[in-house]
């Protein structure tokens, strides 16, 4: 499990950030304090890509997992000296990978008592503080409880308030101490913000239990208490990105807010962020209120980098001060894994690998996703063939039995690949890397048609004549893979030599248009209903189903059930992409 790719260079770079830790300070004299922090780890262990039964590479050089992390904090400590560190996260730590769904899902936490992976690993690393990240609420309140109850650390979450009461329903913050020889110690408060889109993206979870405040005001409300309490460093952790937009609409408060509440909340010293996936080695901003410059940085994710930030304290009328604050990412690829996490974790690391590589089917033929973004692929064809019987299943003998079922789906993975032969958990997971659930809702014919106008933005505009480029044909506007959807159990045309919102051509169903009046069923994952996306009219659309069924698993009871996946029985090639009324490929 040690990773081959030791980087020399970063180790280098790692000593040269090295500040001896400073063990008294007399009036006048300096103290630095340094914070390190890691963010949106996501069920990331060890150094390992389960999706590929290998030591993980993504090609650019990156580690990941909390083994990696281990050591890297190890280092900082014994050069800074262990009692002027403190280790913080930004949230997103239970969901992410095959383990962190295996004892959420196959075998619950909540039902055998087993320490949840991230915990064991987060305990043994020596966590100060962790903040709650949107996915923690993916798998429910009673799993996140036992989660929280495990860990030595404290959780924190001052936004997430009990929907009733108005009071938080987990810990708003914590302040640390740190000794200071033949001086007054030094005290370091971090208050922990989640991100308000849980409302959105974990409806079923949480509705009627949790509210989520915005993160400006709460901060507002909270830095006083912790500077009032004696704090003199103050750090917010935020589960969310510095970019002040929103993946949703206006009715929630500001996803992307780190930055904002540096800027709009006297007393922050910094503000270690996560959610957007970003290495924002140092970012500096100024506060509104005092002109203070308060420093912001992000860790990117899995593990794959420590940010570590330094404050400099100096004694000024008896108190200590921040004179200095610095920071930087340190890439974990620079260590290798820390030997006592790859032997803790080795057990439930060894019983995931088992369960990834259960077989559940035989394909008659290799289906690959690789031409999934452009092309209509038998690969997706199955998911919307599971989804559309599950629907139809369900709803059958309801008022709803005899409208049209249609399925939605995305392509996530343009790697995912069934090989011909057997089919192992870990093909279908690969698939479908998401933990989303299935609903469905009922459309008319104009919404479907607003629907995949909205879905066909992601396509670049192309004149008639031009060359194909396949590099540049995808992704307009960086729009990612996950927000392309394609519609089964109807035909249609995409145009992409037309303008965004007069792209669809040919919308018809058994062979007749459709018409802006008629009704069907659309089978859409959970995330898309509640408004991920952006997508018109699904979030406000009647639900005629929501059973809680994941859809990676119902792909893999399909599987199991089946025995054979024959693209025969569910190849359809309903949708193209055309110029002109031509057909691009």
């Amino acid at each position: 499990m040690h990773s081959k790719k030791i980087a020399v260079l970063g180790m280098a770079g790692l000593t040269a950030l090295a500040i001896p830790s400073v063990a008294h300070a007399s009036a006048g004299k300096s103290v630095t304090v340094t914070v390190m922090g890691t963010s949106d780890l996501h069920g990331n262990t060890l150094n390992w890509d389960y999706f590929k039964n290998a030591e993980f590479d993504d090609g650019k050089g990156n580690d990941v997992g909390l083994a990696k992390v281990s050591t890297m904090v190890d280092k900082i400590r014994a050069e800074r000296g262990a009692d002027h560190t403190l280790l913080f996260d930004s949230g997103d730590t239970i969901q992410g990978t095959p383990l962190a769904y295996y004892y959420a899902k196959v075998e619950p936490i909540t039902q055998t008592g087993e320490l949840h992976p991230m915990a064991r690993a987060m305990n043994a690393i020596g966590y100060d503080a962790v903040t709650l990240g949107n996915h923690e609420f993916n798998y429910g309140l009673p799993l996140l409880a036992t989660w929280i109850k495990q860990m030595k650390a404290p959780v924190l979450g001052a936004n997430a308030v009990d929907a009733t009461t108005g009071k938080p329903a987990y810990q708003p913050f914590v302040i640390k101490t740190m000794k200071v020889k033949g001086e007054k110690p030094i005290r370091v408060g971090v208050l922990g913000l989640t991100n308000p889109g849980v409302a959105i993206w974990d409806k079923g979870n949480v509705e009627g239990e949790l509210r989520f405040d915005d993160l400006v005001k709460t901060a507002g409300k909270w830095v006083p208490v912790i500077r009032g309490l004696g704090a003199d460093v103050v750090v917010v952790t935020a589960h969310a990105g510095d970019n002040g937009l929103s993946s949703y609409g206006g009715d929630l408060p500001v996803e992307n807010a780190a930055a904002m509440v540096g800027e709009q909340v006297p007393g922050v010293d910094a503000v270690l962020f996560g959610h957007a996936h970003n290495e924002v080695p140092q970012r500096f901003v100024t506060n509104k209120v005092t002109g203070e410059q308060v420093l912001l940085t992000e860790p990117a994710k899995w593990g794959q980098r420590l940010s570590v930030l330094d404050f400099t304290l100096t004694k000024k009328n008896g108190k200590w001060a921040v004179t200095g604050k610095s920071s930087a990412t340190l890439n974990t690829n620079a260590v290798a894994e820390d030997p006592k996490i790859v032997a803790l974790m080795k057990k439930q690391h060894d019983t995931t690998v088992g369960y990834v590589n259960k077989e559940v089917a035989t394909s008659k033929d290799e289906l690959l996703a690789a031409e999934s973004p452009y092309k209509d692929t038998p690969i997706l064809d199955y998911i919307q063939k599971v989804q559309t019987e599950t629907v139809k299943k369900a709803i059958a003998g309801t008022a709803d039995a005899d409208l049209p079922v249609l399925s939605i789906a995305a392509p996530f993975s343009r790697t995912a690949t069934f090989p011909a032969g057997p089919v192992s958990v870990r093909d279908m997971a690969g698939l479908y890397i998401y933990d989303n659930t299935l609903m469905a809702v009922r459309l008319t014919g104009a919404q479907l048609k607003d629907y995949l106008e909205y879905s066909a933005k992601y396509f670049t505009q192309l004149a008639p004549d031009a060359p194909v480029d396949l590099s540049r044909l995808t992704n307009a506007g960086n729009i990612p893979d996950y927000n392309y959807d394609q519609l089964s159990g109807v035909g249609y045309d995409v145009d992409i030599a037309k303008p965004v919102g007069q792209r669809i051509t040919g919308l018809s169903y058994d062979g007749q248009p459709v018409s802006a009046d008629q009704r069907f069923v659309v089978a859409v994952n959970n995330y898309r209903q509640s408004g991920g996306g952006g997508f018109p009219h699904v979030s406000t659309a009647p639900v005629v189903y929501n059973a809680q069924v994941e859809i990676r698993q119902a792909l893999i009871d399909y599987a199991t059930e089946t025995k054979v996946i024959d693209s025969a029985d569910f190849a359809e090639v309903n949708w193209k992409l055309t110029r002109d009324g031509k057909p691009l490929f």
